[in-house]
C-alpha cells in the first residue's frame, strides 16, 4: 500500500524463457495478420523479434488456422527466431486442442470458450448453472490434460466485455464476475493437478480492470494453491497518446502495487508500436528488481500465511485504509471556490499547469499564460483552468502586478508558487491560489499561521517538496498544519506534494488526513525531469492517474517538458481514463486481429475524425464478435466486424443494424447518432 515492493509468483514455463517468479516483467504483442497467411504473420513476427517483443499471441479462430500454426512456427524456427507463441482462443474448443500442439502457452477466455450460450440474457437457475459448468468441466478438462502431455502453460484470459451468460446473471458484468470466471477454471486446472496456469483480468475501463485484478489476488491467493503470474492489459485502450495513457495508468497502477508478470498494450496502431510503449512502462520496475533482486519482492511465506488473514474484509480494516480498493469511492473533501470555479466535494477535477517563461520575460510569460488558459474558449473546453507563475523574490511581485494588470479579467486564472514565507502575504492578496513550498527540512517560522484567515483573495495551498524522507514524512507534516489550520478556522486550503513516488506519498496522506478527520482538498502533483516524450506520458499517467482511478484528488497540476497544447492535452487525458471527467469523445477500439477482416486503423481514423468532438460520449470500434457486443455494454454506440467488408452497428449490446458494408458504415454510424439525439454540431462545441 505504502512501498513498491513485487509478489512473488509461481513461475511458469513459456518455451525458452521462465514467467513469474524473480524473472524480469516480460512484454508481449500480438499478430493483426490473418493467421492462415503464413507468410505476413511470420513477418510480422519478424519484425516484433526485431524490436525486442519477448512473447507473440496469435489469433486462432478456426481448426485450420490451428493447423497452420505449425508451418508459422517450423518457419520462425528456421530462421532462428525462438520468442515463445502464443495461442489466442475463443469459443473453439476443437481448435484450442489442435492449437496447443504448436506453441508455448495457449490462451483461453472462460466466457466463451465451451459456452453453448452467448449475449442471450438469459436466467439460470441453481441448477441450470451447475449443469452448464460441468458441461464447461468436461469440454475443458480435455484441453488441460493434453496441455499437461505438451508440456504447454495456459493463460485463463478474462475479459470484462466476454463473460458468460451464465456468470452475468449471478454477478453482472462486474470485477465479480470476471474473477468468478476464471477462478472455476483454475479450480478445474488445480484439480486434475495442472498448475502451469497465469491469469488475465482485461477491460476498457481502467478503474475496472485495476479493481478485476486486485480482487482476483485477493481471492486467488486466499483459495489456490499457488499464487499465479498475473498478466496485465487494458483492452481496447485505443490509439495515439489516448491509447498509451490509459495502458499506462492501468498497468503502471497494478506494477506499482507489485502485481504483474507480463504485459500487452494494446493499441490500435502497427503491433509494432506496442513494445517500446510495453518496456518503457516496466521499466522502472525491472530496474529496481536488478538492483534490490528478492529483497524487492513480497516473500511467498509472507503470500501464504496471508490466507489465513481475513482483516481486510472486515469493515474496521476498510476504514483504516486510503481507499477501498475493489470498488470506486472518491475521496470526501471540502468544496472551496477558486475565483469563481469550484474545487473539492463532488465538481470534477481542475487541472492546473505551470508556466515555463519567466516573469522577467513580460511577453513571452503573457502570451503562454494566453495559450494555457485559452480564456476565448468556453469554460468546459480542453485548456488549463489555472495557470501557475513562480514569485521568488520582492522584485517578481511588481512584475507579477504588471502581468495582471495586462490580463484584466483573466487574471483569475492565475495562481502563484513560491517558497518564501516573505512573499505569502502580499501574494495573497493579488492572485486566486497561492502554493508555498515546505522545503524539506526548512523551519517555516512561528509567525505563518497568524497571517492565515478566510478574508484573504487567495487560497492557500500548502506544498511539501518530498526528496529524501520518508513516504510518512510529508504526510504528517501536512496533516500536522492542516489540524492547526482547522483549529484556527481556516476554511480555503488546499494540500499537496511534489515527489517521484507520488502514488505511495498521496496514499499516506489520505490515511493521515483520514486518522484525523480532515477534508481538505488535495492537489495531485507531479514534476518530471524526462526530455523523452513517450516516459512523460508513461510517468505523469502511472503516478497521478493511479490516484485519481482510487479516488484521491481535487486537482491535477502537472509540469513537464512537453510542449503547452501536449501538457495540457495529456492531463485531460489522464482524468478521462479514469472516468472522473469526460471532455470529449472516448473511443474503445481494439488493435484488431487475424479476426479482423477491414481496414481497423482506417476506419477508427474516420470514426474520430468526425466525431472526437462530442464530449462525453463513448464509441466502441470492434475488429470482430469476440469482445464486440460486451465491449458495447461500456459504450453508448459500437462499430463491430462482421465479415469480410461487413459491419454491425450497436447501441449499448443491442445491435440495431447488420452486415453494413464497410464503405457506408461510417456515414451510418453518424445517422445513428444523430438519430439517437447524441449529435452536436462541431460549430456548436466549439463556440
Amino acid at each position: 500500500m505504502y512501498h513498491y515492493r513485487r509478489r512473488l509468483t509461481r513461475e511458469v514455463t513459456f518455451g525458452s524463457i521462465q514467467l513469474g517468479g524473480y524473472q524480469p516483467i516480460r512484454v508481449e504483442s500480438m499478430t493483426n495478420t490473418h493467421t492462415m497467411d503464413t507468410a505476413a504473420t511470420v513477418e510480422q513476427c519478424r519484425r516484433l523479434y526485431e524490436a525486442g517483443c519477448e512473447i507473440i499471441r496469435l489469433t486462432v479462430p478456426t481448426e485450420k488456422d490451428a493447423e497452420n500454426l505449425r508451418n508459422i512456427r517450423d518457419q520462425l524456427r528456421c530462421d532462428r527466431i525462438d520468442t515463445p507463441l502464443v495461442a489466442d482462443i475463443h469459443f473453439s474448443a476443437r481448435a484450442a486442442l489442435k492449437a496447443l500442439e504448436f506453441v508455448e502457452n495457449i490462451r483461453i477466455n472462460p466466457g466463451n470458450y465451451a459456452a453453448r450460450q452467448k449475449f442471450t440474457n438469459s436466467e439460470y437457475s441453481a441448477a441450470d448453472y451447475l449443469q452448464e459448468l460441468e458441461h464447461v468441466r468436461l469440454e475443458f478438462i480435455q484441453l488441460v490434460e493434453k496441455a499437461r502431455q505438451y508440456g504447454v502453460s495456459m493463460r485463463i484470459g478474462t475479459n470484462h466485455g466476454s463473460l458468460s451468460d451464465r456468470i452475468v446473471s449471478r454477478y453482472g458484468n462486474s470485477p465479480e464476475g470476471m474473477v468468478e470466471a476464471a477462478l472455476e477454471f483454475a479450480r478445474i486446472c488445480e484439480d486434475t493437478g495442472y498448475f502451469d496456469i497465469l491469469f488475465s483480468m482485461k477491460s476498457s475501463n481502467v478503474r475496472v480492470m485495476i479493481q478485476a485484478y486486485r480482487l482476483l489476488v485477493q481471492k486467488g491467493d486466499a483459495e489456490l494453491h499457488y499464487p499465479y503470474p498475473l498478466h496485465l492489459g487494458v483492452t481496447e485502450a485505443g490509439d495515439g497518446d489516448e491509447g498509451r495513457v490509459k495502458s499506462a495508468m492501468g498497468i503502471g497502477a497494478l506494477l506499482e502495487d507489485g502485481l504483474g508478470d507480463t504485459i500487452r498494450v494494446s493499441l490500435t496502431e502497427d503491433p509494432v508500436n506496442e513494445v517500446p510503449v510495453g518496456f518503457a512502462i516496466v521499466k522502472k520496475y525491472n530496474d529496481f528488481h536488478l538492483v534490490n533482486g528478492d529483497r524487492g519482492h513480497i516473500p511467498l511465506k509472507h503470500l501464504v500465511e496471508s490466507r489465513n488473514q481475513k482483516a481486510i474484509d472486515t469493515p474496521h480494516a476498510q476504514h483504516q485504509l486510503p481507499f477501498n480498493p475493489f470498488s470506486y469511492q472518491r475521496r470526501v473533501s471540502s468544496r472551496i471556490m477558486l475565483a469563481d470555479l469550484p474545487v473539492g466535494a463532488d465538481t470534477v477535477p481542475k487541472v492546473e499547469t505551470e508556466l515555463h517563461a519567466s516573469l522577467s520575460n513580460g511577453d513571452a510569460v503573457f502570451a503562454e499564460v494566453m495559450k494555457r488558459i485559452a480564456p476565448e474558449l468556453p469554460q468546459d473546453a480542453i485548456r488549463s483552468e489555472f495557470t501557475s507563475v513562480r514569485v521568488n523574490n520582492p522584485a517578481d511581485l511588481e512584475l507579477l502586478d504588471d502581468l495582471l494588470d495586462k490580463l484584466g479579467e483573466s487574471a483569475r486564472f492565475i495562481v502563484a508558487s513560491t517558497s518564501d514565507i516573505s512573499l505569502l502575504v502580499p501574494l495573497l492578496d493579488k492572485v486566486t491560489k497561492v502554493r508555498l513550498d515546505i522545503v524539506e527540512g526548512e523551519q517555516l517560522g512561528k509567525d505563518l499561521f497568524q497571517h492565515l484567515g478566510n478574508d484573504r483573495l487567495a487560497a492557500l495551498e500548502l506544498c511539501f517538496m518530498h526528496e529524501h524522507a520518508g513516504n510518512s514524512v510529508p504526510a504528517e507534516v501536512l496533516a500536522h498544519l492542516a489540524e492547526k489550520l482547522q483549529k484556527q478556522g481556516v476554511q480555503r486550503l488546499l494540500f499537496s506534494v511534489i515527489t517521484n513516488n507520488a502514488v505511495f506519498v498521496y496514499r499516506r496522506l489520505v490515511e493521515a488526513f483520514n486518522r484525523r478527520s480532515l477534508n481538505y482538498p488535495l492537489v495531485v502533483r507531479f514534476k518530471g525531469d524526462t526530455s523523452n516524450r513517450l516516459e512523460t506520458l508513461i510517468e505523469n499517467s502511472v503516478q497521478t492517474g493511479t490516484l485519481f482511478c482510487d479516488g484521491i484528488g481535487d486537482m491535477l497540476a502537472l509540469y513537464t517538458r512537453l510542449s503547452v497544447d501536449d501538457e495540457v492535452s495529456l492531463a485531460f487525458n489522464i482524468l478521462q481514463g479514469a472516468r472522473i471527467r469526460m471532455s470529449k469523445t472516448e473511443f474503445i477500439s481494439c488493435p484488431g486481429c487475424g479476426r479482423t477482416y477491414f481496414e481497423l486503423e482506417k476506419a477508427t481514423a474516420s470514426i474520430k475524425e468526425r466525431t472526437a468532438h462530442l464530449k462525453g460520449l463513448k464509441i466502441g470500434i470492434m475488429g470482430c464478435i469476440v469482445n464486440g457486443p460486451g465491449e458495447m455494454a461500456d459504450a453508448d454506440f459500437g462499430y463491430v466486424g462482421a465479415g469480410k467488408n461487413r459491419i454491425s452497428l450497436y447501441v449499448g449490446r443491442e445491435c440495431v443494424e447488420e452486415n453494413i458494408s464497410e464503405l457506408e458504415a461510417v456515414n451510418r454510424l453518424i445517422a445513428l447518432i444523430k438519430e439517437r439525439g447524441k449529435w452536436v454540431d462541431q460549430v456548436k462545441a466549439t463556440i
